[in-house]
């Protein structure tokens, strides 16, 4: 264990751990790149920049608003979606880092 470092509270482990496990699927992962660098989109532009349906969508950013990973704001009739906390952005480009083959560039 590092010197001086302390263990989260248990309520602070699930709420990470909660964090952690609501990012932990390939489209919620490419929700996150797609809002990175504080991108706000509606579901529309994310289901169709992903390919996918916009149910389908609209249930992964369900999951990521409900766990505290995005926020959402009202502009007239559409929701737009963002990430709650810029930090979340280095937690993006740390996994990819983290996947990334020896040589490859992301």
């Amino acid at each position: 264990m590092r010197t001086g470092s302390r263990i989260p509270d248990a309520t602070q482990l699930e709420k990470a751990a909660g964090v952690l496990k609501s990012i932990a699927h390939p489209m919620r992962v490419a929700i996150l790149h797609l809002l990175e660098g504080g991108k706000r989109m509606t579901v529309t532009e994310i289901h169709v920049d992903l390919g996918i349906e916009q149910a389908t969508a609209s249930h992964h950013l369900g999951i990521l608003k409900d766990k505290g990973v995005l926020c959402s704001v009202r502009e007239g009739k559409n929701t737009r979606y963002f990430l709650k906390n810029d930090l979340l952005n280095q937690v993006i480009e740390c996994v990819d880092r983290c996947t990334c083959e020896e040589g490859e560039k992301r």
